[in-house]
C-alpha cells in the first residue's frame, strides 16, 4: 500500500474513462500527481470531483514534444503512465491523421521525453490495445500473436506498440506495454461508443442502436480492474522478466454485441425495448478477445468483478449522472 505514497507520477489522458480512475487510484494511495489534459470535458469524472485540484495539471496535447519533457523534467517524474490516445474507432476512420499524430507522433515524443530524463525515469507503462493485433482467425489472442493492424485505430495502436518496444530495445527506456479488451465502467461519456448509448437509450425508454449486424464478438473489460491491473503492472517494473513485455488484460469471457445489449437492457429492466441493428459497421474487427494467461502467471493478477456486479455499478453511474443532465436542462 505505501508503493505509491510520494511517488511523483505523471498520466496522460488523465480526463478520460481509465485516466480519471487512475488519477483517483493514486491520490488514495498518496502519489503526487501530474495529469496532461488536453480538453476540458463537461462531465468528466476528473474534473467534476476535485482531483484535479489536487494534481499538477499541465495543459496541451501529446504531439507538443516540448511540453513534454518540460512536464517530466520540472515536477521530476518517476513513473509514466501514458493513457492518451483518440480511442474512437469511427473517428479515425474519419480523420486518420489527427489519429494518427496523437496516437503515434504522441506517443513517440512521450518516449522521447522519458529517454532524455533518464535519471528520473524508473517506469513508463504504455497503453495500446487488442486492436493493436488487427484480425486473426485464430482465437483467443495470445502476445505472441503478430500485430498486423490494417485500418487505421488499429493501425495506429500497432505502432504504438512497436515504437515502444523500440525503445526498450534501442535505448533500454524502462517500458512495459497493455493491450486491454474493450473498457467500459462509470465516466465514459463518449455515448457513441456501445455500452455507454445502450445505457442512455434504455434510460430515455427508446430503442438501443446497433450499428453492427450484432454479432461482432469483444472482451469486455471492467475499467477498476484495468486500473487495478496497470498499478500491478508498474510496481513490477523494471524488474526482470517484466521490463520490455507486453501483457494482455481482460476477462477472457467474449460476449457478441447483442448480447451485451441484452443484458444491460435485462439489468435496466428494459426488456421491452428492442435493439435497431444497422448492420452499417465498417474497419471493424469481427472477432477479438484475449489469452490473459501471461499476466495472471508472471504478475498473479486476474479481474475480481464479475460483469454483472461491473455493469450494474457503470448502469447506476449512468442512472444518476443523465438524471443531473436532465434536470439541467428543464
Amino acid at each position: 500500500m505505501n508503493f505509491w505514497k510520494n511517488r511523483n507520477v505523471f498520466v496522460t489522458g488523465a480526463s478520460g474513462l481509465l485516466g480519471s480512475s487512475m488519477v483517483d487510484k493514486l491520490l488514495s494511495q498518496g502519489a503526487n500527481v501530474t495529469c496532461l489534459v488536453r480538453d476540458w470535458v463537461h462531465g468528466s469524472k476528473l474534473l467534476e470531483s476535485d482531483n484535479l485540484m489536487r494534481c499538477n495539471t499541465v495543459r496541451g496535447e501529446l504531439i507538443d514534444y516540448e511540453l513534454l519533457l518540460r512536464g517530466l523534467n520540472e515536477y521530476e517524474i518517476n513513473t509514466v503512465f501514458h493513457l492518451g490516445a483518440q480511442t474512437i474507432v469511427g473517428a479515425a476512420s474519419r480523420s486518420p491523421l489527427s489519429t494518427f499524430e496523437a496516437n503515434i507522433k504522441g506517443t513517440w515524443n512521450l518516449l522521447e521525453a522519458c529517454r532524455q530524463c533518464p535519471s528520473l525515469i524508473d517506469r513508463v507503462i504504455i497503453a495500446s490495445s487488442d486492436k493493436a493485433y488487427g484480425s486473426h482467425d485464430n482465437l483467443p489472442y495470445t502476445e505472441e500473436t503478430p500485430l498486423v493492424g490494417r485500418f487505421p485505430y488499429d493501425v495506429s495502436k500497432s505502432c504504438t506498440d512497436l515504437i515502444s518496444m523500440s525503445y526498450f530495445h534501442t535505448y533500454n527506456t524502462p517500458i512495459a506495454v497493455t493491450r486491454c479488451g474493450n473498457l467500459f465502467g462509470p465516466g465514459d461519456l463518449n455515448f457513441n461508443r456501445l455500452i455507454p448509448g445502450t445505457i442512455q437509450a434504455a434510460f430515455d425508454n427508446e430503442s438501443p442502436i446497433i450499428r453492427s449486424n450484432g454479432l461482432f464478438i469483444r472482451d469486455y473489460f471492467y475499467v477498476e480492474d484495468a486500473v487495478d491491473a496497470y498499478l500491478t503492472l508498474a510496481e513490477r517494473l523494471p524488474e526482470e522478466g517484466i521490463v520490455g513485455q507486453d501483457f494482455n488484460f481482460g476477462t477472457e469471457t467474449p460476449l457478441s454485441v447483442i448480447e451485451l445489449v441484452n443484458r444491460i437492457l435485462i439489468t435496466m429492466d428494459k426488456t421491452e425495448l428492442v435493439p435497431k441493428i444497422l448492420n452499417q459497421a465498417s474497419h471493424e474487427i469481427r472477432e477479438q478477445y484475449l489469452d490473459c494467461s501471461k499476466a495472471k502467471k508472471l504478475l498473479k493478477w486476474q479481474p475480481t468483478h464479475t460483469f454483472n456486479e461491473s455493469i450494474q455499478h457503470t448502469i447506476a453511474w449512468y442512472t444518476e449522472f443523465l438524471e443531473k443532465e436532465r434536470a439541467l436542462a428543464v
